[in-house]
């Protein structure tokens, strides 16, 4: 058991952070408060690779594992979520499913776009009512003339309504009892993004519903087999929350890193409040636990890459590093004082972002309900 990260890992988490020091710390509560979408950091990333890290370097990306890309989204986190969610969701969510179930014309099409920054993927799955049942699709994919038409809606959807946005892959019953996968480019005819949604957090990213009506895509467009949708997207959430458990992670460094800053510069009764007992507690009650949680998070990461079984651990990180960001957060505003309440300090920010991660890729009710079944309870 080696707790220490290789020279490469090391080595992008130093690029990382950097570039999120230099290049987003100094925009990020710009791009929240006029709620823009960080074009010019996107592509930046995508100069430096990291759009695609975990994909094949045949197919334009990083050729990195799921631990190097889970240490890159904890670094962006540590300074601003909407642009960690924005590399996260197209990672996770945009580009793995057609790595994972593309047939080799899909990925030569679509991978190097994706994996370069130069389009951004998404993942349709939610619904009205398609929520935490995740298996009660309504969207409806029907075969006619050598094309699949589509219709139905979807909601909450990262990434598909960019300017760069390219496609998004979504899941349609094509049958009673069958869930299929498609790929459906932006521009496609009967294929709408409806206007962002007003959101307490990640502001600069790009969340909206979408509609389909009469949509009508090739029968090349399937992802994978027949009724392979429903298997294939719990497979794909199980990725998406080793990127959520990270961007936990990262959330709640960068709130301690703030607080800590913060208690070390404020003065009252005399001396620095850092030397104040009970700042001292909360300080070292958060970074304990974001140590524990790091670790976890990287466990479900490394399961992963050795071709293990991680549904378990990444449920389990998914669940704990949520609620660590939101205490995180939290404490680092209190320890602000009135300054955490205020607009121009990150953790006001912060405190915001932290709430979807106990939301977003399966609420907390079902990680414990992944986890239970896990352990065979």
């Amino acid at each position: 058991m080696d707790f220490e990260l290789s020279d490469d890992h090391r080595l992008l988490q130093r690029t990382v952070r950097d570039f999120a020091l230099k290049e987003v710390a100094p925009v990020a509560e710009e791009l929240d408060r006029h709620k823009r979408f960080p074009y010019e950091i996107v592509s930046k990333l995508g100069e430096l690779g990291l759009m695609g890290i975990p994909f094949p370097e045949e197919y334009g990306g990083g050729g990195g594992d799921t631990l190097a890309y889970a240490l890159a989204v904890e670094e962006l986190t540590r300074v601003d979520s909407s642009v960690a969610i924005t590399l996260c969701a197209h990672t996770s969510l945009g580009t793995q499913p057609i790595y994972l179930f593309g047939n080799e014309e899909q990925k030569r099409e679509w991978l190097p776009e994706l994996c370069s920054g130069r389009r951004l993927g998404a993942f349709g799955l939610t619904e009205p009512e398609a929520g935490s049942d995740a298996g009660n699709t309504r969207t409806r994919a029907v075969r006619e003339n050598g094309s699949w038409v589509i219709n139905g809606a979807k909601q909450f959807i990262t990434n598909a309504g960019t300017e760069i946005s390219g496609v998004v892959t979504i899941t349609a019953r094509t049958g009673e009892d069958e869930i299929s996968n498609f790929i459906v480019p932006n521009g496609t005819p009967g294929y709408e993004q409806g206007e962002p949604y007003r959101k307490m957090g990640w502001n600069a990213s790009d969340t909206r519903p979408l509609t389909f009506t009469d949509c009508r895509v090739p029968e090349k467009n399937m992802l994978g087999p027949r009724g392979a949708g429903f298997k294939q997207f719990l497979h794909i959430l199980d990725i998406g929350r080793i990127g959520v458990a990270a961007m936990g992670v990262g959330l709640a460094q960068g709130a301690l890193d703030q607080a800590l800053a913060y208690a070390k510069e404020r003065k009252a009764f005399g001396q620095q409040i850092s030397k104040f007992q009970a700042i001292q507690a909360k300080i070292a009650d958060i970074s304990a636990e974001i140590e524990a949680a790091r670790l976890l998070t990287y466990k479900a990461a490394i399961q992963k890459d050795r071709k293990e079984s991680f549904t378990l651990t990444a449920a389990q990180a998914k669940l704990k590093t949520g609620r660590l960001a939101v205490r995180a957060t939290e404490e680092a505003v209190q320890i602000h004082g009135g300054y955490g309440y205020i607009e121009e300090y990150p953790v006001c920010r912060f405190y915001r972002d932290a709430k979807i991660l106990t939301i977003g890729e399966g609420t907390d009710e079902v990680q414990q309900m992944v986890i239970a079944r896990a352990l065979g309870a």
